[in-house]
């Protein structure tokens, strides 16, 4: 009996696929073509994702810029200022006026031992003179004029209200009278100074007045004359005719101040102490100011 023939089974995934090259890499290579045609793609890198953060406000930057602007206008208004000023000083060409005691004359000096009072009158010519060419000045009310002997005010009066134009010399009789109070001291010397002809007295005569002064057509706001004059007479003797060996007067030019915080004081003091006060006040800034 013939041999019978044995059928082997065979893997077909395994035929199909086998593990081995059945060609060499360099023909495979040689197959697909030339690498230089087909470089080699580069390695991607992978990007790391960050979280951006909001942009940070600009308000400082801001604030520098308005400082800067600020700061200019305020340069520029201080350069606009200070042409204007010296185009009116050009201008206008302004000089200070002028003050000076010619003439003094007691009318009446009582002295009392008992209760150390004095009380005197003292008739005073002051000569204003407005030198300007194209400046007037308006002498207004609540001004006040005083005579000193030795730090005490004796007497006080006020200076009338006018007009004074340009270039122009006005001569003002007033009327100081007072009383006050002293030592015994200031009231022996006032007893000698009365009785003396032919001595050495030194007085003080001081004037706050108030004024406007007009530019052209522009009237200014109102501001303080403050004259301080040194004189030496020879005699205080009463109804004689007292000879001024010396005087040297001094002129400043002050903004109203005082006289607003006097006005403050007279609501809620009495008048004559409110302007006691003041007129201390004064003396004392006065004396600083010498």
């Amino acid at each position: 009996m013939a041999e019978q023939q044995k059928i082997h089974p065979m893997d077909v995934e395994a035929a199909a696929s086998p593990t081995a090259p059945l060609a060499p890499r360099e023909v495979l290579g040689s197959e697909k073509g030339d690498p230089a045609q087909h470089p080699p793609q580069p390695p991607r890198r992978t990007i790391p994702v960050s979280h951006s953060r909001p942009p940070k406000r600009r308000g400082g930057r801001c604030c520098c810029r308005c400082l800067c602007w600020t700061g200019c206008l305020l340069l520029l208004l201080i350069i606009l200022i200070a042409v204007s000023a010296g185009v009116l000083y050009l201008v206008f060409q302004p000089k200070a006026p002028k003050y000076s005691v010619d003439r003094l004359r007691i009318s009446a000096l009582t002295v009392d031992p008992a209760n150390l009072n004095v009380s005197a009158t003292f008739d005073v010519t002051v000569t204003a003179t407005n030198p300007n060419k194209k400046i007037g000045i308006y002498y207004e009310d609540g001004s006040h004029l005083s005579v000193w002997y030795s730090g005490t005010s004796l007497c006080s009066g006020s200076f009338p209200a006018f007009y004074q134009g340009h270039r122009n010399t006005t001569v003002v009789n007033v009327e100081l009278s007072g009383q006050t109070q002293v030592g015994s001291d200031l009231l022996t010397a006032l007893q000698a100074a009365a009785t003396q002809q032919t001595g050495s007295v030194p007085l003080q005569f001081k004037g706050d007045v108030p004024v406007r002064v007009k530019f052209g057509l522009l009237k200014l706001r109102k501001v303080r004359f403050l004259v301080n004059c040194d004189l030496v007479v020879n005699s205080l003797n009463v109804n004689s005719q007292i000879s001024i060996r010396t005087s040297s007067c001094r002129f400043k030019l002050r903004r109203y101040i005082l006289q607003r915080y006097m006005d403050i004081t007279c609501t809620t003091q009495s008048t004559s102490t409110a302007k006691e006060k003041y007129y201390k006040t004064y003396s004392a800034i006065e004396l600083a100011a010498s």
